[in-house]
């Protein structure tokens, strides 16, 4: 059974900035992300408890995904994002970390 989002946003084209704000402002009414869900026409955020945030009008085929994807820290490999897929979407764990010292050159 899906949960319906608590909040949802439309996304157009050339209103990125608009979804990452709205992302940033909704971010606080959720608990620590678990998960991302894409699909070929919209896009979710679920957090430990299964509460969900919703973007429509993107999905995995449009390039403007890899920085939605990027706000919420999810991990996957944006070479392949945009790939077909045979399942009804795709999903990806949050909570993406970068090393310490990963910019130092050694």
């Amino acid at each position: 059974m899906q949960q319906e989002p608590l909040a949802t946003f439309h996304y157009e084209v050339a209103n990125l900035a608009d979804v990452l704000e709205f992302l940033k402002r909704t971010r606080n009414e959720l608990r620590t992300l678990r998960k991302a869900r894409v699909w070929l026409d919209h896009f979710r955020v679920f957090d430990v408890n299964g509460d969900c945030f919703e973007v429509t009008g993107i999905g995995y085929s449009d390039d403007e995904i890899k920085p939605i994807l990027d706000a919420v820290h999810t991990s996957y490999k944006p070479e392949s994002i945009h790939n077909e897929f045979a399942g009804e979407y795709k999903e990806f764990k949050t909570g993406k970390r970068h090393p310490w010292a990963e910019d130092r050159v050694m």
